[in-house]
C-alpha cells in the first residue's frame, strides 16, 4: 500500500477544518501549520500529521492519541476529549470520527474524487469479475479508468497491494489522487458492506452504482440478511444527481436495492427475459446463452435499442450476467453497443474467478475460483457439472475461512457433497481457529461417503490431482486470487494455481516414465 501522504505536499490545518463537521476545539487552538499527513493509524504518524481516532474491530483509536502526539501529530480528531490534554496539540471533537476522516482526507488530497467518474460495484458474489470487466471495457474505449477492489488497486500498468476490498477513507482518497495524476477519468471500485457501514466511502458521489446479488455472507458482522441488505442499499443513496444505477433484477433483493432510486435512473439486467414489475419502467438489458463450453459462452445481448451476438471468454451463466451488467454500465457511460461487445469479448480470464489452470495431456482440466459462499460454490459446481464431458467426474477441493460466518460451513459441505462426485474438504484461511474444528463443522452438512478430509491444503490439492482421469474436472475453491494462507495469525505464501501446476507436472512426469511419452 502507498504511503498515505505520498501524493500531497501538505494542506493548511485551517483549510482542513473548514471541511470537517466539528463540535468543539480544545488544546492549542491557535495552531495553523501545514498538515503533511492524514491517518487513523498512530504507527504511521509523522511530525505535522492529523491523527483521527476511530474505533476499529479490535481496538479504539482513542487509546493511541498520546502515542500519536508523541510521534509528532499536530492535531487530533476524536469523539471525546481525553481527560488530560497536551498543550502543543489541537484536539477536534466530532460526532462521528469515521465521517470526519473521510471529510479531512477528501480535502487533504485536493478533492480528487470530484474529478473522477466513480463507478461502485456491490453485492455478495461477482463484484471482482464485473468490476474488472468494466475497467477493461472503459480503458479499451478511451476512458482511462483505475480499479480498486479485492486486495488490489490498478492504475494503468501499476499494481498496488491493498489490505482490504475497500480501503479506509484516507487510503481511498490517496488512491484517487494518484489516479487523477496518472490521467484517469474514471475509477471502478468494489464497495463492500463493511465499507458502507464503517463510512469508508462517506461523502463520495457515485456516477454509477451496480448491484450484482445478495446471498449469505458476513453474518458474523451484520447478524441478519436484512441488516446485510440494508448496508448494501446505502450505496444507492450516494448516486450523483446525473448518475444511474444497474441492478441484477433476477435477484430477490434487487427491488429493495432500487427502492430509493428514481425510476428514470434504473437499468435492469435479466437472463430470464421477464423483468419483475418493479423494473418494468426501467431500461432493460437481456442476455440469451446460445452455447456454452468450459472455456467460453456464445451470447445474444439485447440492449434497449440494439441486439448483438458476442463470445464471452468466461464459462457459466453467472459470468454472462457479469458481462450483461458491464454492458449496462457501458451504455450508461455513453458507449456504443458495438464498442461494448468488442471490448468485453477481449477479456478471456479474471485471476481466481473460474480461472482455468494449466493444461493436462491426460485430458482433464482444473479451475480455481474464489467461491467462498454457499451460493458461489453452488454456481461454480453447477456450471462445471453441466459442461463436463458425459461420464466424467467433478472433483472439488474447498474449505471455509476461520473467524468468519460459521453458519455457512455445513451448508457448503451439503452443496459440495450433493453436486460433486468427489469432495476433499481442507483448510482455507483458518486464521486463529483450529483447522480440524472448521472441518468438523463442514463435515456436519456432508451427505454420503464420497469425501475425504485433509487439513493440509497442499496435500489436499495433490491428492485431488492424483485421482483425476481423462475428462474429469477439478475445482479448487475458496481462495481464488489469494497468494497466501493465514494460519494462527500469520500469512504464509500459498497459491492454488502454483500447487495445481506443480502436481500436474509431477503427474505428467510419472505418466511419461510409464508410457514413454505423453500424447
Amino acid at each position: 500500500m502507498m504511503e498515505p501522504g505520498e501524493c500531497c505536499e501538505g494542506v493548511q490545518l485551517g483549510e482542513l477544518l473548514k471541511g470537517v463537521t466539528s463540535l468543539a476545539l480544545a488544546g492549542n487552538t491557535l495552531v495553523d501549520g501545514v498538515i503533511g499527513m492524514v491517518t487513523c493509524d498512530s504507527r504511521e504518524v509523522l511530525p505535522g500529521s492529523l491523527f483521527v481516532a476511530i474505533k476499529g474491530y479490535c481496538d479504539d483509536g482513542s487509546r493511541f492519541i498520546n502515542s500519536a502526539i508523541e510521534r509528532g501529530a499536530a492535531a487530533v480528531i476524536c469523539e471525546e476529549f481525553p481527560s488530560i490534554l497536551i498543550s502543543s496539540c489541537l484536539y477536534i471533537k466530532v460526532s462521528d470520527a469515521r465521517k470526519a476522516l473521510a471529510e479531512a482526507a477528501r480535502i487533504f488530497y485536493g478533492n480528487a474524487s470530484d474529478r473522477l467518474l466513480i463507478i461502485g460495484v456491490t453485492g455478495t458474489n461477482g463484484k471482482t469479475t464485473t468490476a474488472k470487466l468494466i475497467t477493461a471495457m472503459l480503458n479499451a474505449c478511451s476512458i482511462p479508468a483505475g480499479y480498486i477492489g479485492t486486495n488490489l488497486c490498478r492504475i494503468g500498468d501499476i499494481a498496488i497491494a491493498l489490505d482490504r476490498t475497500t480501503p479506509e477513507a484516507h487510503g481511498l482518497h490517496a488512491l484517487f489522487s494518484k489516479m487523477v495524476n496518472a490521467g484517469c477519468r474514471a475509477v471502478v471500485m468494489e464497495v463492500s458492506s463493511h465499507a458502507l457501514v464503517l463510512q469508508r466511502v462517506f461523502g463520495l458521489r457515485f456516477h454509477a452504482a451496480l448491484f450484482t446479488n445478495l446471498t449469505q455472507e458476513h453474518l458474523d458482522f451484520h447478524h441478519s440478511m436484512q441488516e446485510y441488505a440494508s448496508a448494501k442499499q446505502q450505496l444507492f443513496d450516494q448516486l450523483s444527481p446525473e448518475g444511474f444505477a444497474v441492478f441484477n433484477s433476477d435477484d430477490s433483493y434487487a427491488a429493495q436495492m432500487a427502492d430509493r432510486v428514481a425510476r428514470d435512473k434504473i437499468y435492469c439486467c435479466t437472463l430470464q427475459h421477464e423483468a419483475p414489475p418493479f423494473f418494468s419502467s426501467g431500461r432493460i438489458f437481456e442476455a440469451t446463452v446460445l452455447e456454452s463450453t468450459l472455456a467460453s459462452s456464445s451470447v445474444d445481448l439485447h440492449f434497449p435499442d440494439a441486439q448483438m451476438t458476442m463470445q464471452v471468454g468466461l464459462p457459466g451463466r453467472f459470468n454472462v450476467m457479469n458481462v450483461l451488467e458491464a454492458a449496462a454500465i457501458g451504455t450508461g457511460m455513453g458507449l456504443a453497443p458495438e464498442a461494448i461487445c468488442r471490448s468485453l469479448s477481449a477479456v478471456s480470464a479474471v485471476e481466481g474467478r473460474m480461472e482455468r489452470v494449466g493444461e493436462s495431456c491426460e485430458g482433464w482440466c482444473a479451475f480455481v475460483d474464489y467461491a467462498h459462499t454457499p451460493d458461489a460454490l453452488f454456481k461454480a459446481l453447477e456450471t462445471l457439472s453441466a459442461l463436463k464431458p458425459e461420464g466424467s467426474r467433478l472433483v472439488v477441493v474447498f474449505g471455509c475461512g476461520g473467524n468468519r460466518d460459521r453458519i455457512k460451513r455445513p451448508e457448503m459441505g451439503r452443496i459440495a457433497s450433493e453436486m460433486a462426485d468427489e469432495v476433499i474438504i481442507t483448510s482455507d484461511n483458518p486464521r486463529n481457529e483450529e483447522p480440524e474444528w472448521i472441518l468438523d463443522e463442514i463435515e456436519r452438512g456432508i451427505t454420503g461417503d464420497h469425501y475425504m478430509r485433509i487439513s493440509d491444503r497442499a496435500e489436499a490439492i495433490k491428492r485431488a490431482v492424483q485421482m483425476l482421469k481423462k475428462g474429469d474436472v477439478l475445482l479448487v475453491a475458496g481462495k481464488g486470487h489469494e497468494k497466501y494462507q493465514e494460519i494462527a495469525g500469520r500469512k504464509h505464501f500459498f497459491s492454488d494455481q502454483e500447487f495445481i501446476k506443480k502436481y500436474m507436472q509431477e503427474n505428467i512426469s510419472g505418466y511419461s516414465e510409464k508410457e514413454s511419452v505423453c500424447r
